[in-house]
């Protein structure tokens, strides 16, 4: 007891705190989510995302050059599709020659160490902007699981290194992992978001990728789960696990840190939580405006993923801050 035990001992000096710190962020817990478009040389601002952009293949080429400089494992690809290729029934999702099949293929030729991750949902490429096929104003599971192990496969033929469903069907999981393993994909990763959330913090990724408008009033909340439930996350990420998920993610991130701690503490699998895009446009208008020291709250932010028991994080400010641990 005091005064013989005095906390504060530890925390006097720099080289003390460093000492005795529980937790680590390194480069090797960043994935870097991009943003792809059609066209040629442009880059397009994302006015709900200060500093993220659109990117073309060739400007995609070079942030995944510096992604691999720095040494981040992997980048994750989130296309903004054509709005005359969107259809009732996202057939462009399983096209082999779309818009992220070329890209991870003009990636695969660079020959750069880094992973790939592809998003497997019908969001980005569905008239109405629902993850799945939509049937007298539902959301129907079987059909769309077909679709999403089509697109899936072209995925994995065109050189993805991680298959990361996203549309939170049941069975999706097994159905994925049955469809890469006959096509001859065993060795591609999945990576689930077991634990994804209807939540109110998916605004700016929507318009980043332009499904937003097409969703109009709708909601996912059919599928996406309740963000008071916590034991019906596990329940998920057990199933997931159980179909053949090798990694599982929570997504949003920091209002869900108590499902990644039970997600690790429960499962021991490799865990992973992804910084959404309003908690990026959070931090970044409270630093725009002088409100937030945006380097320390980014920092802390991501410490914070760690200390919940988060293997990596997916976030909108990978390269920041593998800039920033580089320079330290």
């Amino acid at each position: 007891m005091f005064p013989q035990v005095r906390m504060r001992r530890n925390r006097r000096t720099d080289w003390s705190r460093r000492l005795v710190s529980e937790n680590q962020l390194s480069v090797n817990d960043l994935i870097w989510p991009l943003f792809i478009q059609d066209g040629a040389n442009q880059k397009t601002e994302i006015p709900s995302m200060p500093g993220v952009q659109r990117l073309t293949i060739e400007h995609l080429i070079e942030a995944a050059r510096s992604a691999a400089e720095l040494k981040i494992p992997v980048i994750a690809l989130f296309p903004a599709t054509d709005p005359t290729k969107k259809t009732e029934g996202g057939e462009e999702a399983f096209n082999p020659d779309n818009l992220v099949c070329r890209a991870v293929r003009a990636l695969k030729a660079e020959n750069l160490n880094l992973g790939i991750l592809c998003d497997v949902a019908l969001d980005p490429y569905t008239s109405h902007g629902q993850d799945g096929l939509v049937k007298d104003g539902y959301v129907v599971n079987d059909e769309t699981i077909e679709v999403l192990c089509r697109q899936a496969v072209v995925q994995a033929e065109a050189g993805c290194d991680i298959i990361a469903p996203s549309d939170m069907m049941d069975g999706r999981i097994g159905a994925i992992r049955e469809a890469l393993d006959e096509a001859g994909f065993q060795h591609v990763q999945i990576m689930a978001y077991a634990a994804k959330y209807a939540s109110a913090f998916y605004g700016p990724f929507r318009d980043a990728v332009g499904s937003g408008t097409n969703l109009g009033t709708g909601d996912k909340r059919t599928y996406q789960m309740d963000p008071a439930n916590s034991d019906e996350a596990m329940r998920e990420v057990g199933l997931d696990i159980n179909e053949g998920a090798d990694m599982v993610m929570v997504k949003p991130g920091m209002p869900y840190l108590d499902i990644v701690r039970r997600v690790k503490a429960e499962f021991e699998i490799p865990t992973y939580a992804y910084q959404v895009s309003g908690e990026y446009a959070m931090i970044s208008a409270a630093a725009q405006n002088g409100w937030l020291d945006r380097q320390r709250c980014i920092l802390e932010s991501l410490l914070c993923f760690k200390r919940a028991g988060a293997d990596g994080i997916l976030t909108y400010f990978a390269k920041e801050v593998a800039e920033i641990l580089q320079a330290e």
